[in-house]
Formats: structure tokens, sequence, C-alpha cells
């Protein structure tokens, strides 16, 4: 890329992290940017796979929970909007009247299926936060059926917020590939390791097919060759 297309348009400071990293070396400073967005590339299935399968199971859960298949409707007037979530200014409630009135102004039918795919990572993560999780009676664990005894709801929840702070990082096309000035890859590795922890918590058979699209080691191995 010209200089001062990168410069205008990638802006100055984004690229001088690269820069500092490799000891002022421009061209090495361009290769490890773009294995930067490799390597985000890289995560980029295993993440969407486990939005989609943590969502599922999410939803499965509640649906037999409240034995209502149209349950992400139908408790906005339910757990939703119980007195205590305040504080968090009724977050569920609002992200389905944020959907639903989407659905409305593009005169798309509403239907719960709509609903449930168009939710955030961070709306089926917190049903594993604590006001969320206790009115519904503690249902969202056993999403996580084959977990180890020793892990409980806050070890489970702190995994998938430091996921959804890695996820917002690579789409907003962030490093992920530094420890402060120096190219170090471990939260990174970190984050691949607790997906692999909960898929496997999840559904155990589940595993093969995500190491079947994982390229993590190979991206970084070109990465650290820069």
């Amino acid at each position: 890329m010209d200089k001062n297309l990168r410069n205008k348009y990638l802006s100055k400071p984004r690229y001088h992290r690269y820069l500092i990293a490799v000891g002022n070396d421009h061209g090495r400073a361009i290769a490890l940017y773009n294995a930067n967005i490799l390597l985000s590339q890289a995560f980029h299935p295993l993440i969407t796979q486990f939005e989609v399968i943590f969502r599922n199971s999410v939803d499965t859960i509640m649906a037999q929970h409240f034995k209502d298949r149209n349950w992400i409707i139908n408790q906005k007037t339910g757990f939703m909007n119980d007195r205590s979530l305040k504080k968090s200014n009724y977050y569920l409630r609002k992200c389905v009247n944020n959907v639903e009135a989407k659905l409305i102004k593009a005169k798309v039918p509403v239907s719960s299926e709509k609903i449930i795919s168009d939710q955030t990572l961070g709306f089926w993560i917190a049903f594993l936060a604590s006001p969320h999780y206790r009115l519904v009676n503690g249902q969202t664990i056993h999403v996580f059926a084959n977990k180890p005894s020793t892990e409980n709801r806050t070890g489970i929840y702190t995994r998938l917020e430091m996921i959804k702070k890695f996820r917002n990082r690579v789409n907003h096309c962030e490093p992920v590939c530094f420890n402060g000035n120096h190219i170090d890859c471990s939260k990174a590795l970190l984050v691949r390791t607790s997906l692999y922890e909960l898929v496997e918590w999840i559904e155990p058979g589940l595993v093969p097919f995500f190491r079947n699209i994982d390229v993590i080691d190979h991206q970084i191995n070109q990465m650290l060759r820069i």
C-alpha cells in the first residue's frame, strides 16, 4: 500500500505500533500488519461457529425451561421485565425490542427465529451474568453439560467475556499479536484454548470440526518469521 494512502486511511498511530515492534523497519512493519490481518482472519471461523453453537444451545435450554419455543418474545413481559434488572436498563428486553423494531421497519415478519439469529454474542453471554442467571434459575449452566465439576458460572462467564472482547478486536481490525510493544500471540492462543474448552464442555463431538477449520498455528508461525 502506498505510504500516503496508508497514513490517510489507516492512520499513523495504528501503523506506528507495528513499526515499533520491528525496530522501525517499514518493510517488516507492513508484513506484520498484514500478518495480523491473516491471524484475525484465521480466528473468524472459530469464533463465528462458536457463536452459533452457543446461541442455539442457550435457546434450546431457555425453550425447555419456559416450555415455550417463543420464549424470547414472551419473556419480554416475564423475567426480562423483572425490577432487579432496572440497573442494567433491562438489557435483554431492550435488545429484543431493537431487533423487532428493525424487522418491522424492514417490513420483515417478526418471529422468534429471526430475533434469535440477530442477537449479538453479548446478548447470549448475559444469560450467565449474575442478575439474569438468577432469574432463569441457573439453567444456562446446563449449556455446558460436559464441564468439569470444578468449573462454575463465574469461570465460564469470564472466558466468554474474554472471547467477546477478542472478537471485537478482530472485527475492528485491532492488533491481536502484541504484548506491550513486543510481538506476542499468547493472548490470542489463550482465547483459542478457551474456545476449545467451551466447545468441548458443550459437546465434545464438535471439537474435530473446529480442529478441521483451525489454521491459527500456521498463521502464528508465519508471523514469527517476520
